[in-house]
C-alpha cells in the first residue's frame, strides 16, 4: 500500500521526466497518452526502488539475527581477563564500562544512576571505553594487537 506521500512523490517525478523529456513528443493529440506512460514507469520504478531497498533490509536483518553470541564461558574468560583491567580506571568509568558493557544494561540507567543527562553518559561510556583500550594495550601489550585470550598477560614493559 502506498501513502498519499508516496503518490506525491511518484506524481512529483512523473512531472519531473516529463518536463525533461517533454521535446520528444511529436504529436500534441497524444500528450495524454504519453503522460500516462510516464507516470506509469515512474510507478514501475518507485516499485523497483522500494523493493530493492526491502532485498537490502531482509538481507541486512538476516545477518543481524545470524550474529553469533558468545559463549557463556567465553564470556566469563574475557570479563576475567578484563575486570582486574577495569579496576584501575577512575570510578565513573568503572561504573559505565560494568553498568553497561559488563551487565548489558540501557545507557538511560547510568545517566539516572549517575544524575546526568543521558548524551553526557554517552560521552563518559566512550571516554571509558578510550581510557579502558589505552589501559588493556599498557597491561597485555602485545596481546591487546594481536586479540589472544591468554589471562597470562603482563604488563608491556615499554613506555605508554
Amino acid at each position: 500500500m502506498t501513502s498519499p506521500a508516496d503518490a506525491e512523490d511518484i506524481l512529483q517525478s512523473a512531472f519531473a521526466r516529463s518536463l525533461e523529456k517533454g521535446d520528444s513528443i511529436r504529436n500534441e493529440e497524444s500528450v495524454i497518452a504519453w503522460f500516462y506512460r510516464v507516470l506509469r514507469n515512474a510507478i514501475i520504478d518507485y516499485y523497483r526502488r522500494r523493493s530493492a531497498n526491502n532485498r537490502k533490509l531482509e538481507q541486512w536483518a538476516a545477518e543481524f539475527r545470524e550474529e553469533v553470541q558468545p559463549s557463556h564461558e567465553m564470556r566469563q574468560q574475557v570479563c576475567q581477563c578484563i575486570l582486574p583491567v577495569v579496576e584501575t580506571l577512575k570510578p565513573e568509568y568503572q561504573t559505565a564500562l560494568k553498568l553497561v558493557d559488563i551487565e548489558e544494561r540501557p545507557l538511560r540507567e547510568l545517566a539516572t544512576l549517575d544524575d546526568i543527562s543521558e548524551n553526557n553518559a554517552s560521552v563518559r561510556l566512550h571516554r571509558a571505553r578510550r581510557a579502558l583500550r589505552k589501559q588493556v594495550q599498557v597491561t597485555c601489550g602485545m596481546c591487546a594487537t594481536h586479540g589472544c585470550v591468554d589471562c597470562d598477560c603482563r604488563p608491556d614493559p615499554s613506555p605508554a
